[in-house]
């Protein structure tokens, strides 16, 4: 897993699967996070072909950590594998799912989002 942090942008990558030991890496990157308000959080699912419902619990508690501190979480990438669980589970109307990260970029530079790129 890569992670890049900008003022206020923090991008998360996982990759491969996440399941109970993805999910724990991943929450135990998002807990290095320290907050700022209006931070955007990306989390990237590119390289990810399989979600299982561990995976599902660390998105959710990245979802509630960011919002609980005034930053907004955002999915993008989502393969077809990953998105089928977000929605037989009903939380793609929970999350914001863009398409690709380019599509957060070109919001955040409508001005829309708060983002320093």
């Amino acid at each position: 897993m890569t992670l890049k942090q900008k003022v206020q942008q923090v991008l998360f990558k996982p990759q491969g699967s996440i399941d109970l030991q993805g999910g724990i890496a991943l929450s135990d990157e998002m807990a290095k996070v320290v907050p700022q308000p209006h931070q955007l959080w990306v989390i990237d699912l590119a390289d990810v072909d399989f979600m299982d419902s561990s995976g599902l619990v660390s998105l959710v508690k990245g979802l509630k950590a960011a919002r609980q501190s005034g930053c907004r979480l955002v999915l993008c990438n989502v393969q077809a594998p990953v998105r089928l669980v977000l929605e037989l589970t009903q939380l793609d109307s929970v999350f914001e799912i863009f398409p690709t990260y380019e599509d957060i970029l070109a919001i955040a530079n409508d001005n829309r989002l708060l983002v320093a790129v």
